[in-house]
């Protein structure tokens, strides 16, 4: 099958019990029968180890493979089954130079089935793309996936070449803040990700500076998701950071991150900086960002970024009638982009001694100045401490 720009092989999505050589055999002749497949797609069947061996010879010869969908094949398998399976269809895509692309998502791995990806993931050079969404790898098989990719990108430095791998999507696995520091250091060997989601991770703000400070590293980076990991005030403050870092980044998700009304506002007044102009995706609901934090981002869209043209702040601290809503509104019209902004029917409601506590606990707290009145000049500051930062972070 073709689909106009590549030549396909897929049974995915079929429900199919392949668990012996005669199960398989029949879908195998008809990719033997295709030496130029580009694509082939397993997914959504579930395979067993004699199929997995039956299939390694038969990828082994696809010169031309570029990209290799072995999503949710492990369904109803034993977890003792899944290394020996895995390990045989690990060792044949290692042979393929052409490969770019390889998605093993939904997938039980688990930490123990972690290992035999190692191998592929060290030594293929040629790799772009890497999925591994909802394998509930956890910290364990987070660190074993991590440090494999570390030394990948160390090879590529010892042979004096840019590493290859853009994206890494990696969600929905529990990695905890025990294996961010793994991750960031990944991160920053290869140092050309492009894109990087690692949402539903549960790491927490002590994991998250350290993993933003590896990211930093990929200078063209252009997508990072992180929703639902904790970020406090402290995680904020590296992605604030952070965005010195990023010039060409266009979408950032930070959803259900609780970056609390100081994490707002010191991600807002990084944006007010002017270092991401070409920022067109923003998500922010479910953070406790209060008027202060919305305030300046509001000053932040008018100024700097007129490619935003979807913006989510749906769940934070702010009447939907307030004037900090109505500024962004307005801005987001001015460059055009009237339907930007997200439904904000769950927004949490502000009492009087909320609104007092957010008076005494100003902006000012964030840089040390004196008196919370001084609201653009304590903006200032804090966006010169964190540019200052973010620059002499980098190496």
């Amino acid at each position: 099958m073709a689909d106009g720009t590549h030549i396909i092989f897929s049974i995915h999505g079929k429900g199919l019990k392949l668990s012996t050589k005669a199960d398989i055999e029949p879908y195998l002749d008809v990719l033997k029968a295709m030496p130029d497949v580009e694509v082939v797609r397993f997914g959504g069947n579930t395979l067993g180890i004699e199929a997995c061996q039956a299939l390694a010879p038969v990828l082994r010869t696809l010169s031309k493979l570029k990209k290799a969908d072995f999503a949710d094949i492990f369904t109803g398998r034993l977890i003792s089954e899944i290394p020996e399976a895995l390990s045989a269809i690990c060792a044949a895509l290692l042979e393929l130079e052409s490969l770019t692309e390889l998605d093993l998502s939904d997938n039980a791995f688990g930490g123990r089935s972690a290992d035999p990806m190692v191998q592929f993931l060290t030594n293929h050079r040629g790799l772009e793309v890497l999925r591994l969404s909802n394998n509930g790898l956890g910290p364990i098989g987070g660190n074993i996936v991590a440090n494999a990719l570390l030394a990948s990108g160390k090879l590529y430095q010892e042979a004096g070449v840019t590493s290859k791998l853009h994206t890494v999507i990696c969600s929905r696995n529990r990695l905890e803040k025990g294996s961010a520091e793994a991750w960031a250091a990944a991160y920053q060997a290869h140092g050309t990700l492009v894109e990087v989601r690692m949402f539903g991770n549960d790491i927490k703000h002590e994991g998250i500076p350290a993993l933003v400070k590896g990211l930093s590293h990929c200078k063209d980076m252009q997508r990072l998701d992180l929703q639902d990991n904790t970020l406090t005030e402290e995680g904020s403050r590296a992605v604030a950071t952070a965005l010195t870092a990023w010039p060409n980044l266009r979408e950032l998700n930070l959803s259900d991150c609780l970056l609390r009304p100081k994490g707002g506002i010191a991600l807002a007044t990084a944006l007010e900086t002017g270092t991401t102009p070409k920022l067109e995706i923003l998500k922010l609901q479910y953070n406790d960002i209060d008027k202060r934090g919305l305030t300046i981002l509001a000053k932040a869209i008018r100024n700097h970024l007129s490619r935003l043209h979807t913006l989510e702040l749906n769940g934070n601290r702010a009447d939907p009638e307030d004037d900090c809503i109505t500024s962004i509104r307005d801005a987001l019209n001015d460059h055009s982009h009237p339907d930007a902004l997200d439904e904000l029917d769950d927004m949490e409601e502000v009492s009087d001694a909320d609104a007092e506590d957010e008076g005494a606990d100003s902006a000012s707290e964030l840089v040390g100045t004196k008196e919370g009145s001084q609201d653009d000049q304590e903006v200032d500051d804090l966006a010169k401490v964190l540019v200052k930062t973010g620059l002499n972070a980098q190496p």
